[in-house]
């Protein structure tokens, strides 16, 4: 029988805004060095796309997990089964309010609105997640004394003049852009995260994706694989914004949370870059969803501004300190994700 439980927050004079302002929320708890599977891990986001896939592969091995969402980017059929699990609590939540999970033994934060359509559509909850909803996670790995997961983004790095992207590279972002409420919550979160450390010393890790993607993403995601397969099985153009030269690293989901995982269960700090290092355009992306799908054609429309001409991870900290690397070729992980959506559970 599907358990889903929604826990409601303790009556308090607190703001959500006193995060920023109070050194002291808690009776902080020295840190707990943990077996390598967490007990209770707290994931903030956790009904997103890859929240779900992080969601299943905890469970699968054995710990119990409470996922904090609000669903305002939808339900995704992941979820359905996920309330299955005796060892799944749902709490149906805006992360920018104060959090009252409990004790837990790590949290993993990636709370967030993702994609270019969503997040130009709701900049000020972009950033409120990005700031105050980090905060409010922080505080619950601080109450509890421990590990604290914070899930960035390459965006990090914008349009980038280093190329491929390491760690230590500072970015070129512009923080005015249509998506630099997006580029500049990571920004927060990561300052936040280092901050929380080097005044609490609490144990934390920053990892920064590249380009998830696979089966379980939201019908309506605007991210180029999504797009591009929901175009392509409709037998419609894809859409090649500036000619398609731009480069991206898209990684397979299940390798993404392999190396998530391997960093929460780590004592690393970072940040560490995980991701995929086989760079391609969009243009050659395009060409083969459309292969793959057998449908569907290729069509240049006018460039779009702020899109990064190239993107890919220098991987050098995830191998050497993970012992992570990606396995899934991109055709590989083309042809499950299009697979999936040929089932309609994207819909």
């Amino acid at each position: 029988m599907a358990i889903a439980l929604t826990l409601r927050r303790r009556p308090t004079d607190r703001s959500p805004c006193d995060a920023a302002t109070s050194p002291h929320l808690y009776e902080l708890a020295p840190y707990r060095e943990e077996p390598m599977s967490p007990r209770h891990v707290l994931v903030t986001g956790g009904a997103g796309f890859i929240g779900t896939h992080l969601c299943t592969a905890l469970l699968e091995r054995g710990d119990h997990v409470t996922a904090l969402d609000d669903l305002s980017a939808g339900h995704l059929p992941a979820l359905d089964e996920l309330l299955d699990n005796d060892r799944f609590t749902l709490m149906k939540q805006d992360v920018t309010e104060p959090i009252d999970s409990g004790p837990v033994d790590a949290v993993v934060h990636m709370a967030i609105p993702v994609g270019p359509e969503v997040v130009t559509r709701r900049p000020i909850d972009t950033l409120r997640a990005g700031s105050i909803g980090t905060l409010n996670a922080l505080n619950v790995a601080a109450e509890h004394g421990t590990r604290f997961l914070c899930l960035s983004s390459s965006e990090i790095y914008g349009d980038p003049l280093v190329h491929p992207q390491h760690e230590d590279y500072r970015g070129n972002v512009d923080p005015t852009a249509p998506l630099g409420c997006y580029d500049e919550g990571k920004r927060f979160a990561e300052a936040a995260t280092f901050a929380y450390r080097r005044q609490h010393d609490l144990s934390v890790g920053i990892i920064r994706p590249f380009n998830v993607y696979g089966p379980g993403m939201y019908a309506d995601d605007r991210r180029v694989v999504p797009t591009f397969i929901r175009q392509a099985l409709a037998g419609n153009t894809l859409t090649l914004h500036g000619g398609g030269t731009q480069t991206r690293s898209l990684c397979y989901v299940d390798d993404f949370v392999t190396g998530l995982i391997a960093m929460l269960d780590s004592t690393e700090t970072g940040p560490v870059n995980v991701g995929s290092d086989e760079e391609t355009t969009i243009r050659d992306l395009a060409e083969l969803v459309v292969e793959v799908a057998g449908s569907g054609a290729v069509e240049v429309v006018p460039g779009r501004a702020q899109d990064s001409s190239v993107r890919c991870p220098d991987l050098t900290r995830a191998r050497k300190l993970l012992s992570w690397a990606p396995t899934t070729p991109l055709r590989t992980g083309i042809e499950r994700t299009v697979a999936w959506a040929r089932t309609g559970q994207a819909a």
